[in-house]
């Protein structure tokens, strides 16, 4: 069975993907939110994505693989049939990821920034707008930069292979 150039196909390979993935959401997601609610780009914004960027592509790089992609390979695997195309899969895959993380990482990313007072009521207001903003820029952004990636990487080996 050839495998899919798109994905990642060893824990290495799975490492970079996962890392382009989580760097390019982690960094609209952080920027999108700061700038929602600080409602100005100031010095003192971008000292706040200066900040928060790097502790929440840490936790999601953390999140990610411990906790929500195990429950969303789970959840694809049994509602997508066998015969479903690696193109279904992948979006599946995508779609329960998405879900996850979106929640996970809103709620995380409200109880630091603003601590534990209303963060329920906080994070339930600010997690379907995240997931949607998610959805649509993992669907048409970053996952497509993240496979280009991929395949560029496994063009580079094959290259390699045949030198």
């Amino acid at each position: 069975m050839q495998q899919d150039n798109r994905l990642p196909h060893n824990n290495k390979e799975g490492a970079i993907y996962g890392a382009t993935i989580c760097s390019l959401t982690a960094l609209v997601m952080t920027t999108f939110n700061v700038l929602i609610h600080a409602q100005e780009v100031n010095a003192q914004t971008l000292q706040s994505i200066a900040f928060y960027f790097p502790l929440m592509f840490v936790i999601a790089m953390l999140v990610e693989p411990l906790l929500v992609g195990r429950i969303a390979e789970k959840a694809m695997h049994r509602l997508s049939p066998a015969t479903d195309s690696g193109n279904a899969k992948i979006l599946f895959r995508m779609v329960f990821t998405v879900f996850g993380m979106s929640l996970v990482m809103t709620g995380i990313g409200n109880l630091i920034a603003f601590g534990a007072e209303g963060w329920l009521g906080r994070m339930l207001h600010d997690w379907p707008r995240n997931f949607f903003v998610v959805l649509i820029l993992e669907a048409l952004i970053i996952q497509p930069i993240a496979r280009a990636v991929m395949v560029k990487l496994h063009q580079k080996a094959g290259n390699a292979k045949a030198a």
